[in-house]
């Protein structure tokens, strides 16, 4: 039998990219597959302090070994917002939409477009905590473009691409992404246990 995990999520998109990026080596439980119907509050001020709060509150209510991950959009002539916000950017409805349309509206005439997505980590394993990151390099675009991916997907093009991640699609996405660059580091972790 595969070994399983639990990845602290009610994200779809995330539970299906992190799935396809692990593939068969591990069997990867969704928060409903243990009975966890409770929104678990994202309360750090940082990527580390989310990721951390997730899977710990897994691993101490339902005992699996468990991994959370929080992922942020960091814009530079923003400061590097919205960073540990860019899910609730917009106000607290996570929508995705919403939260695109006041990103554009502040890049407006903004010629310094550089941005990076981040992701951490954060595994939970009786005997201790590790934590992994995957970053990419990019640039916020002017409108959106594409039809794939979820967040930001479609206003974010990465270093090296002339298409946004919503326009390269899924395949590519999780061969290059944050969060595949944290995932496969995870994966290469969980190979030496």
């Amino acid at each position: 039998m595969k070994p399983q995990l639990v990845f602290a999520t009610n994200n779809a998109h995330k539970l299906e990219e992190v799935r396809n990026v692990v593939g068969d080596s591990f069997q990867i439980l969704s928060l409903k597959d243990i009975g966890c119907t409770e929104d678990i509050a994202e309360t750090g001020t940082t990527l580390q302090e989310n990721a951390l709060i997730k899977a710990g509150y897994i691993k101490e209510k339902y005992g699996f070994d468990c991994f959370g991950d929080d992922t942020g959009l960091e814009v530079d002539a923003l400061n590097g917002a919205p960073g540990v916000y860019s899910a609730r950017y917009a106000g607290d409805g996570h929508d995705a939409k919403a939260n695109m349309k006041k990103l554009l509206h502040e890049m407006q005439g903004v010629e310094n477009r550089k941005a990076r997505f981040r992701t951490v980590i954060a595994l939970v394993l009786t005997g201790g905590g590790h934590l992994f990151e995957g970053k990419i390099e990019g640039r916020i675009i002017e409108e959106e473009k594409g039809s794939a991916g979820f967040g930001y997907d479609p206003v974010f093009m990465p270093d090296g691409y002339d298409q946004t991640f919503a326009e390269l699609g899924n395949d590519i996405k999780n061969q290059v992404s944050h969060r595949a660059l944290a995932v496969k580091k995870l994966c290469e972790f969980l190979a030496k246990l």
